[in-house]
């Protein structure tokens, strides 16, 4: 076996992806596709890409940092522990419940700010002959995705610039909470494929708000999600996913510090406000789920 061997083992045994994620990736400078090129990920232009030992490939692109910052260790933490709790599940079943309706064709899900892996997870469990990607700026939440599911790989990159996947190669977008860069998700996107977009309601944790000094949701957020997908997408279908949560303090706290709003809020303060809530409170979770179709 020569050095380059080894070395193409080496970093294929690194890294958590099936073949047929690691097929669809595409170099993000040229568009070329990506295979094991001594101990990295390359393309036959001469890019060439890390793999993380934590099994992720890290396919970002130029000096300049994301235009949308990942999260830290910190919100990373939190996130998983409040959704691992549960208390998201009825928003998981019904974008399951919705995927698996759209019978993704090409077998591949793509999930852009796929943060842990979690939504994903769930749709690949309900999806047995499905593969899935999960793209993530934060490194903190690529290292769990890339151990979210065996069907599945982890990738970071910025949505806002080129995504790493070749044209036409998802069958099924996911945007969860997340940036929407509505070029490059119509290009990867199959021209029988759809996009399912999830973003909170003006009810989302109203409840938290006020006592906690939360960011509010713009009142026209849904039409700015309509706007900015206007070009090259269709509204298939639309309707609102709601759940009621009962969360004692460190519920609030996590859910609190997975969100937009823990990198505004002074700490003291806010633990200093969820302390003077009641020991349980009934917070009303609200999303809109959105399935829009390529044009």
């Amino acid at each position: 076996m020569t050095g380059a061997d080894e070395r193409h083992r080496a970093v294929l045994s690194r890294l958590r992806m099936p073949a047929p994620v690691l097929a669809a990736l595409a170099c993000p400078h040229c568009g070329a596709g990506l295979a094991p090129a001594g101990d990295a990920l390359g393309c036959a232009g001469g890019h060439a890409f890390d793999v993380a030992r934590q099994g992720y490939a890290s396919l970002l692109t130029g000096q300049r940092r994301p235009a949308a910052p990942g999260d830290d260790a910190t919100m990373v933490h939190d996130r998983e522990e409040f959704l691992e709790a549960g208390h998201f599940a009825p928003l998981a079943r019904r974008i399951t419940e919705v995927v698996a309706g759209l019978a993704p064709d090409p077998g591949m899900v793509a999930d852009v700010g796929a943060g842990t892996g979690y939504y994903l997870r769930h749709v690949l469990d309900a999806l047995p002959g499905v593969h899935g990607l999960a793209l993530d700026t934060s490194v903190y939440a690529l290292r769990r995705a890339s151990r979210a599911h065996p069907r599945a790989g982890a990738a970071s990159c910025d949505a806002w610039r080129v995504l790493p996947l070749r044209t036409g190669a998802v069958g099924v977008l996911l945007n969860v909470f997340a940036p929407r860069n509505g070029p490059e998700f119509r290009r990867v996107l199959a021209d029988s494929g759809a996009l399912v977009v999830v973003a909170p309601t003006g009810r989302h944790l109203a409840e938290l708000r006020e006592p906690l000094g939360l960011i509010r949701v713009a009142p026209d957020k849904e039409d700015r999600v309509a706007r900015r997908l206007a070009t090259g997408f269709a509204v298939e279908g639309r309707e609102e996913v709601t759940a009621s949560l009962r969360l004692d303090r460190a519920g609030v706290r996590t859910i609190v510090g997975m969100g937009p709003s823990a990198r505004h809020a002074d700490p003291a303060v806010l633990r200093r406000r969820i302390s003077a809530l009641a020991e349980t409170v009934e917070v009303t979770a609200s999303w809109t789920l959105s399935v829009y179709r390529p044009t």
